[in-house]
């Protein structure tokens, strides 16, 4: 869950920077993004090397967490289906 809503607050942050353009830095929203997400991308630049600049770290930041959102979900599924459908519920 943890993943997901850190996946949606950056891909939020993106959108919104679109439709904001050089003023984003001033949107509330965008401002509120920013934090929910910035953990997650600091945590990505503690651990890419560093060649890969600054500019692209959310990118690696959500594709990071994308990978952990998609293998735990394959796993939530096994589960599911090893101690059956009924029992997920």
């Amino acid at each position: 869950m943890i993943a997901e809503i850190a996946l949606l607050a950056l891909l939020g942050q993106w959108i919104l920077g679109l439709l904001a353009g050089a003023r984003k830095d001033t949107n509330l929203f965008y401002q509120i993004l920013q934090i929910v997400g910035k953990p997650f991308v600091v945590a990505s630049r503690f651990i890419t090397p560093k060649q890969i600049i600054d500019r692209h770290v959310p990118l690696v930041a959500f594709l990071l967490l994308l990978f952990i959102w998609i293998a735990a979900t394959l796993m939530k599924i096994r589960i599911c289906l090893e101690i059956g459908v009924e029992l997920c519920k």
